[in-house]
């Protein structure tokens, strides 16, 4: 749950920016002007780190859903980003299925990667009403977990080397620091390489 429902050209990635971390004592349906669906994924988050032991900090920050200016705002570098991204691919003329790509702050995701782990025939960037339904939340504060039964999570290697990712939380003015390995433990995310290869400079 969360990053960017689809790859809009201003890179956004979730939800985020600064203020510094504080420790979170429970749900806070928050002053954020987004609410309802966007209030309760929040919640929903906070309550199963919470259940499940995880290790995290809640930073408050101004709104922000942009990778790299929510990334310098909460202090730290944009490949600790989890951006996410959701695509839709196409298995043959009668079938579809949506994945939760997450790669980090820094990367550009694969299509073409992911068109091939799912076996499709065909692959693009969800639409943004569609991705937001799929989400639960506004573009910009897509969480790295999946609540729908009908959106994969697949998250790419690279991102889980790192002792602690940051994401928005369903929300513009408010991340999470989360300890990596807390993440996929309750993730459980399918993992696999979908970042795209960085250019070479041409020779001469």
């Amino acid at each position: 749950m969360t990053g960017d429902a689809y790859e809009g050209p201003d890179g956004s990635e979730g939800a985020d920016a600064e203020e510094g971390p504080r420790a979170h004592r429970g749900p806070d349906a928050a002053e954020s002007p987004d609410v309802g669906r966007r209030t309760d994924a929040y919640e929903r988050l906070i309550a199963d780190l919470d259940a499940g032991g995880a290790r995290y900090r809640v930073i408050d920050h101004p709104a922000e859903g942009r990778t790299e200016q929510v990334s310098a705002l909460r202090g730290h570098g944009v490949e600790q980003a989890a951006k996410c991204l959701i695509v839709m691919v196409k298995i043959g003329k009668k079938r579809t299925r949506h994945v939760l790509a997450v790669v980090p702050g820094d990367a550009r995701l694969d299509l073409q990667a992911v068109k091939g782990l799912l076996e499709g025939t065909y692959v693009a960037f969800a639409d943004k009403d569609r991705a937001e339904e799929l989400a639960g939340s506004v573009s910009g504060t897509v969480l790295p977990f999946s609540y729908d039964p009908r959106l994969e999570l697949v998250v790419d290697p690279s991102l889980l080397e790192l002792p602690e990712i940051y994401f928005n939380a369903a929300r513009l003015d408010r991340s999470l620091a989360l300890a990596t390995d807390d993440y996929v433990r309750l993730a459980a995310p399918r993992v696999a390489g979908i970042v795209a290869a960085a250019a070479v400079p041409a020779a001469g």
